[in-house]
């Protein structure tokens, strides 16, 4: 705008102290041209944010390129699309010239088509497919104002537009304001923070726009204004009229975004009452559409109210872009803030006449018209909940449920809404505060509201916060379900919810009488349980004996996860595969979960997608990765919300530690792992007992390790309701043979076959096969090692597998084979060694050792070490025992004294205390 900050003509001509500003924009409008880019401008209200979208403005037009515009509106940030609409109205004429699926999406998401709520990956795709289209002919760039108010979803759409701008020829340019809160998830995006005027740049200002104002004035607005560009140009004429009852509101620690809002107040209550009205439907739509808001000023007020509007410059009307906007977002919360509530009801009522064509918006300002509970607005505002919901949007949905809850003439309907708001505000959200308010509001208004099976979901997520435990949750959970009067209908969606969760408990809980009823319920279900839920509730609970025909449909519906949107669907799939080693299917839509996430704060669903995403890429060997994303998990995890998912994450962590080699920080990982958990999560316990069994393997201490194993799964026995049961399969196994106890190693490795566990997944082939080849002789233990290690897909889980090669390179050493030992243990330490893998690596290291590759020999006092005995000098320097000696090398412990009985003369020294620098010292020593 002209007079924001005193700019004279030309784009950016005359802006006083904001040359740094046009430069960083010049630049930013350069690179778009040629390769796309994104700019957020932060500053506080006021400090000349719009003026510079406006100078950016020009120069992109008189550079050639195409400019869209939108303003995020604060009293639409809970419409859906409301921000996407505004920015590609202007291109609507453009969607034919998309892929149907893509003019489909785009047609229902602006409210010019009809047909099912579009999935938000699938807007994405369609607003860059338009954008690359106009700008294939010029270069395009997006200037949005007022980012902290655009609505959650277009947000969510146009970060991920922002973030792939780059290398298309399409610009985002965005103002926001630092820390107001909003949807947009500035992370990973450039910025550039405005900051207040400098003394001299401001005084230089004032100046040059009220060159005869009386010097008391001029000081008092320099004071009050403290850079701010706005209060400069706008207080000196209020400061004037002493008279006026603005200067009067202008106490002197009032904060300054009070002040301006004050300031403009003033000028909107100068207009006669019809502009005003007209000003206040364009501040309550906030569509910036010029036609919606002709229609509606005509309805209401008039046919010549936007001109006398346009007149006094608080709102601008562009006839030819058919767009109207504010000349500041301020001076729409003044018009807001000086209309009365029956005028504001009025005014949403003519919108809702108005907008007959977009059932979302309609019903918001229905609703926001309506005093008196209307069971019409109500089921209205329902619906806009349910559609919000399926694209993911949980945050539009609560809103909408506790609106719709407020409208309800019926009590048990205010009842029901409110429950519902309190189970999708948990289960998604995690809001334990509103959850729990909700529900006794639900109760209140009827008091057999918490039989709902939704009051009782909700009620089960947040019984498992804070003092409360996972069996007290799932009582009242099954209690609800066997009570309720759903019949048993597949075609409940609370029903089905409601299992779902119990399934999350089960889980969690780990124990067989927690799936009984859940099983129980599944069986009465008619017409048939869907699909999603029977496979969980298959392979969560007993992965051992999962069929064929379970695991071709959970294949099918990881397959179906590659165009899904919906963020629970994704979380049922995923946990489903969790088991049956099939995660790595569900990365990229996990994926997709997570970055909705970290757009919108803390959600269950994120943080249950980023668990997941740490056994996924620790069992493929991305361990960086896994740090990555368990430290995400912690700090998402800060509130009681989210106290359910910490514990995965510090599981994560301590696995980590394990493999890596700190065993003391894996044990004091794995305390914290149970000690985090919510009381009765026995999965938890067991993932504990995994950490310690690891940590255990690592170090050497292999009597402790099979203690562990065996806590997990006891010997020969393949417990049903213990999810990794089957991930300490080998461990317990090798344990058992390490320790003497041949028997129960035989019995769990018999076990392993006689369930057929090869069928489930490649991992479990190959694990079952080198358990067997571990308790075989001679050529069988060869023959079930070479199988093993060429199971077809075995190499996604290469941590494992080295683990196999190294049990047959050791196997192969004994057995004299020292080519084949080599080869194999060569292989396996240098997965070891890329992985971070140091007591596995160091092993196969000592094993090629004592195989004689590779090893400069200790020579003192003319005597040399053998391989085999130099292998167990090392060990005992290190502090192990000669039981731990044997275990590690497959020897008895008598063998291992009788050789360090050798050893020492050999070294010249008498006792094992100076086994180390004696070692220190033949390393030292120069090569021959």
């Amino acid at each position: 705008m002209s007079d924001a900050t005193g700019r004279r003509d030309g784009p950016g001509a005359g802006l006083v102290g904001r040359d740094a500003e046009l430069d960083v924009i010049r630049s930013f409008l350069s690179t778009v041209e040629v390769d796309g880019g994104a700019l957020l401008l932060l500053g506080e209200p006021g400090l000349g944010k719009t003026t510079l979208l406006d100078s950016a403005a020009e120069m992109a037009t008189a550079a050639g390129m195409r400019v869209l515009r939108a303003a995020g509106v604060q009293f639409e940030a809970d419409v859906s699309f409301a921000g996407l609409h505004q920015a590609l109205l202007p291109l609507l004429d453009r969607l034919d010239g998309l892929a149907p699926p893509h003019r489909a999406a785009l047609s229902v998401a602006m409210g010019s088509g009809e047909g099912p709520s579009p999935q938000r990956p699938v807007v994405v795709e369609a607003t860059l497919a338009l954008l690359r289209q106009v700008a294939r002919a010029d270069p395009v760039v997006v200037i949005l104002d007022d980012l902290q108010w655009v609505d959650r979803v277009s947000a969510s759409v146009l970060g991920s537009v922002a973030r792939r701008a780059e290398g298309t020829r399409v610009g985002f340019l965005a103002a926001v304001r630092p820390d107001a809160g909003g949807f947009f998830e500035l992370g990973g995006l450039p910025g550039y923070e405005l900051e207040p005027l400098a003394e001299e740049a401001a005084a230089d200002l004032m100046a040059r726009r009220f060159p005869g104002l009386e010097e008391r004035v001029r000081h008092r607005v320099l004071s009050e204004a403290q850079g701010n560009p706005l209060a400069l140009l706008e207080l000196p004429t209020a400061l004037s009229r002493h008279r006026h009852p603005a200067v009067s509101a202008l106490p002197a620690f009032l904060p300054l975004s009070r002040r301006l809002q004050t300031l403009f107040g003033s000028r909107v209550a100068d207009l006669p009452a019809r502009p005003r009205e007209a000003l206040l439907l364009a501040a309550l739509d906030g569509t910036g559409d010029l036609g919606i808001l002709r229609v509606a000023v005509r309805a209401h007020v008039g046919d010549d109210e936007l001109s006398e509007v346009n007149r006094s410059r608080l709102l601008l009307v562009d006839e030819e872009a058919g767009r109207v906007s504010f000349r500041h977002p301020l001076i729409r919360s003044a018009v807001v803030e000086l209309s009365s509530d029956e005028e504001r009801r009025r005014a949403h009522r003519t919108l809702a006449d108005t907008l007959t064509g977009h059932p979302d918006r309609q019903a918001w300002h229905l609703a926001q018209a309506t005093v008196e509970p209307d069971e019409e607005v109500a089921a209205s505002l329902e619906q806009v909940a349910h559609r919000v919901l399926r694209r993911g949007d949980g945050a539009g949905a609560v809103t909408a449920l506790t609106r719709s809850a407020d409208l309800s003439p019926i009590p048990a309907d205010r009842a029901r809404r409110l429950a519902e708001a309190a189970f999708v505000g948990a289960d998604l959200r995690g809001e334990s505060g509103n959850a729990s308010r909700w529900l006794l509001d639900a109760r209140q208004a009827d008091p057999d509201a918490g039989n709902s099976l939704h009051a009782a979901s909700a009620a089960a997520f947040l019984l498992t916060i804070g003092e409360s435990d996972v069996d007290t949750a799932h009582r009242v959970l099954v209690g609800a379900i066997e009570t309720g009067s759903h019949h048993y209908d597949a075609r409940d969606p609370a029903l089905i919810a409601a299992l779902h969760t119990l399934v999350l408990l089960s889980w969690h809980g780990g124990r067989p009488e927690l799936w009984r009823p859940l099983h129980a319920a599944l069986d009465r279900l008619t017409p048939g349980v869907p699909e999603i839920l029977a496979v969980q509730s298959r392979t969560a609970a007993d992965p051992t004996r999962v069929d064929a025909c379970v695991l071709a449909t959970l294949d099918a519906l990881i397959a179906g996860l590659a165009e899904e949107s919906d963020p629970v669907t994704i979380a049922r799939v995923g946990m489903a595969a969790i088991s049956p080693d099939r995660l790595s299917g569900c990365r990229d839509a996990l994926w997709r979960v997570v970055r909705v996430g970290r757009e919108g704060g803390f959600s269950r669903r994120y943080a249950g997608s980023l668990s997941m995403m740490c056994f996924d890429y620790f069992a493929a060997g991305e361990w960086d990765q896994v740090d990555e994303l368990a430290e995400e998990g912690l700090e998402v995890c800060t509130g009681p919300e989210a106290e359910f998912f910490e514990w995965c994450f510090l599981y994560s962590r301590a696995m980590l530690a394990a493999a890596r080699g700190d065993a003391d920080m894996a044990r004091k990982l794995a305390v914290e792992v149970t000690r985090a958990a919510p009381r009765g999560v026995r999965t938890a316990q067991m993932f504990a007992e995994q950490v310690r069994l690891l940590a255990a393997l690592g170090s050497g201490d292999i009597e402790d390790a099979y203690a562990h194993a065996t806590a997990v799964s006891p010997a020969g026995t393949l417990p049903s309701h213990v999810p990794n049961a089957l991930w300490v399969a080998m461990d317990l196994v090798e344990s058992a043979v390490r320790t003497g106890r041949h028997d129960a190693a035989t019995a769990h490795a018999a076990a392993l076959q006689d369930a057929g566990l090869a069928a489930i997944s490649p991992r479990l082939a190959m694990l079952t096969a080198a358990s067997a080849a571990v308790v075989a002789d001679g050529d069988g233990a060869t023959a079930l090692f070479e199988q093993a290690l060429a199971v077809p897909g075995s190499g996604r889980w290469p941590f494992e597998k080295a683990r196999v090669a190294l049990l047959y390179g050791e196997n192969r050493r004994r057995a004299r084979a020292t080519v084949e030992a080599q080869a194999l243990l060569t292989s396996a330490a240098n997965t070891f060694e890329r992985l971070g893998a140091q007591p596995w690596a160091a092993r196969a290291n000592r094993e090629l050792r004592a195989s004689g590759y590779g090893v400069r020999q200790a020579d003192i006092g003319g005597s040399t070490l053998t391989s085999q005995e130099r292998a167990i000098a090392d060990l005992a320097a290190s502090g192990l025992s000669n039981k731990q000696i044997a275990e590690r090398l497959y020897l008895s412990h008598r063998t291992v004294g009788a050789h360090l009985y050798r050893i020492y003369p050999k070294l010249g020294i008498s006792s094992r205390a100076a086994l180390r620098d004696a070692l220190d010292a033949a390393n030292d020593s120069p090569e021959d």
